[in-house]
């Protein structure tokens, strides 16, 4: 399931891409926009920051931004940033530990092709295609 945070940071970034004519977006703005507590939001864009999906700048003008083009992010990126592995079932987290019962495992297909189509659908949409984006 994916959380409060990895959907709100999904608003974030759809704010910064729909607002893109300005230089710098102040955190405030978008939390009206977006009807969310400036507090939480200051977490967030914390976490896109460090995560080198956006820039922030502070003193007066400053503010947020996107990093790249809207449609140079897969969505499952961001969710994957905010959230952690998209993977279903431990044993096909990246870097676990090899499953002593991975060769007899009948469920480890259902779940290898599940993970798949969560991978594709997060990682086939893109910023762009979900933003209203101002030209």
């Amino acid at each position: 399931m994916i959380s409060t945070r990895g959907r709100y940071a999904l608003r974030v970034m759809l704010d910064l891409a729909e607002h893109r004519d300005m230089e710098y977006v102040p955190l405030k703005d978008i939390a009206e926009r977006q009807e969310i507590s400036k507090k939480y939001l200051e977490i967030i864009v914390r976490d896109l920051v460090k995560g080198k999906m956006i820039t922030g700048v502070s003193g007066k003008g400053g503010g947020y931004r996107l990093d790249r083009d809207p449609q140079d992010y897969p969505v499952g990126e961001i969710i994957e940033l905010m959230e952690g592995s998209l993977a279903s079932v431990a044993c096909l987290e990246n870097g676990a530990m090899p499953c002593p019962r991975a060769a007899m495992c009948e469920t480890l297909p259902l779940w290898k092709e599940y993970d798949q189509l969560i991978r594709d659908f997060f990682y086939g949409k893109k910023l762009s295609d979900l933003a209203s984006v101002r030209e």
